[in-house]
């Protein structure tokens, strides 16, 4: 396997991903923190205003300069709900040095400069440089405000909210506008100080580089060796979830200016059978996973009820949602008859076909994984914040043995939480 982890300290652990497949090193950083209504907004601020300059390079322009010199490396971070945890993601990619025309420590300073993004910030007057929060509070503020304005994502994520309202995950990455006004530049820093001493930090290197050689570089550099152990704080997204009450469908409607009506389920999938998570995923594809699935067979194509119909599966909540962009008048309709499905689901009303089309559909994902540097650190990476370790090999096994008894067993367990309507 191409694939190992070492911690190097408690809390800190660097994972190798040793490829041939690409011209390019990826390093990424993702440091994880327990998602909490109070440091939500601060979260997303802080990732924001490290990218914007370090006690070395003082601002973004120089940052982007010092990369440009790397024969055009480049680097990006942003902010992410990964089951309960909020997760700040740092990436920089460069050309692999057995590319470069003279022999050059390129990784040495790849590993240096994101550390000093990361770990070594902009300090004036004992908080960040007040222009860099200014700045970034207002196009923190910007994005928080446009998230209505793709109604389909809004959708998706106001389901989420309702279905999730008393539980982290229910909480927007990006925070809360009314948050933005109390932080100041000298209060976020003591934050960011006390989440860089006790989440949980993850260090991830792909590409074709000798896991020794990047090792003693990671463990040598000065940022890395300032770092104290710690016990770190974040939530583990087990394999098997709390078992949920099955009580009455939340149904919100929402009404705006649209021209189409978002349609969003939420459905809860707690079962606690061995490999479950395994199983609701062929479960999923069938109901919903692409052309092929019973969703856009029966709502969209026979009956003319969407424009999209399809269903995802969030492994870490053990959710299943089902998305359709329909015709105001048909909301009716859609909904019974997307129930119709859920219910064939539970009576075995689906053949063999239905899941070997859906077991290739997600085999055929699952081995486009290594296809990506990112995509593949993002698979190792969950599997880090789960209490489990699959490997690729091991996952399309799993998938490959779920039989239909298991299907139905799986179904029984799952059930409507949230039905949420944007409509006009």
């Amino acid at each position: 396997m191409n694939y190992s982890k070492t911690e190097i300290k408690k809390g800190i652990t660097i994972h190798n991903i040793k490829t041939n497949k690409f011209k390019t090193n990826l390093f990424a950083v993702f440091l994880a923190t327990p998602l909490s209504r109070e440091n939500v907004t601060k979260n997303a601020l802080i990732t924001a205003i490290l990218r914007r300059g370090t006690q070395n390079i003082k601002s973004q322009d120089l940052i982007s300069k010092k990369l440009e010199e790397m024969y055009g490396a480049s680097f990006d971070c942003g902010i992410e709900k990964t089951g309960d945890n909020h997760i700040m993601k740092f990436y920089l990619e460069a050309i692999n040095e057995s590319f470069l025309p003279e022999k050059e420590e390129l990784t040495k300073k790849c590993i240096e400069i994101l550390f000093d993004i990361i770990f070594n910030p902009l300090i004036e007057n004992n908080g960040f440089k007040e222009e860099y929060v200014q700045s970034e509070k207002e196009k923190l503020k910007q994005i928080i405000e446009s998230k209505i304005d793709n109604k389909r994502v809004y959708s998706f994520e106001r389901c989420i909210e309702e279905m999730f309202k008393n539980e982290p995950y229910g909480l927007y990455k990006y925070g809360y506008i009314e948050d933005l006004d109390k932080i100041t530049a000298q209060d976020l820093y003591e934050y960011y100080k006390k989440i860089i001493s006790e989440c949980k930090i993850d260090i991830f290197v792909s590409g074709e580089i000798e896991n020794d050689n990047i090792n003693l570089l990671i463990k040598n550099n000065e940022e890395i060796k300032k770092l104290t152990e710690r016990e770190p704080i974040y939530i583990v997204n087990k394999e098997k979830s709390e078992v949920a009450d099955k009580g009455e469908e939340n149904v919100v409607e929402e009404h705006m200016q649209v021209g189409q009506g978002n349609l969003v389920i939420g459905l809860n999938a707690n079962s606690q059978k061995d490999g479950a998570k395994y199983i609701t995923s062929v479960y999923n594809a069938i109901l919903g996973g692409g052309a092929n699935s019973k969703l856009f067979q029966n709502v969209r194509e026979k009956n003319s009820l969407a424009y999209t119909a399809g269903s995802t599966f969030r492994r870490q909540k053990s959710a299943i949602f089902i998305r359709c962009g329909i015709e105001i008048a048909n909301y009716e309709k859609a909904l019974s008859t997307i129930k119709e499905q859920i219910e064939d689901m539970k009576n075995g009303n689906f053949t063999d076909e239905d899941i070997n089309n859906s077991k290739e559909l997600i085999v055929a994902s699952i081995n486009s994984i290594t296809s990506e540097q990112d995509s593949e650190i993002t698979y190792y990476y969950g599997q880090e914040l789960s209490d489990t370790f699959t490997s690729l090999e091991k996952y399309v096994d799993k998938i490959k043995r779920v039989s239909k008894q298991d299907i139905l067993e799986v179904a029984k367990d799952i059930w409507i939480n949230t039905i949420y309507f944007l409509r006009d």
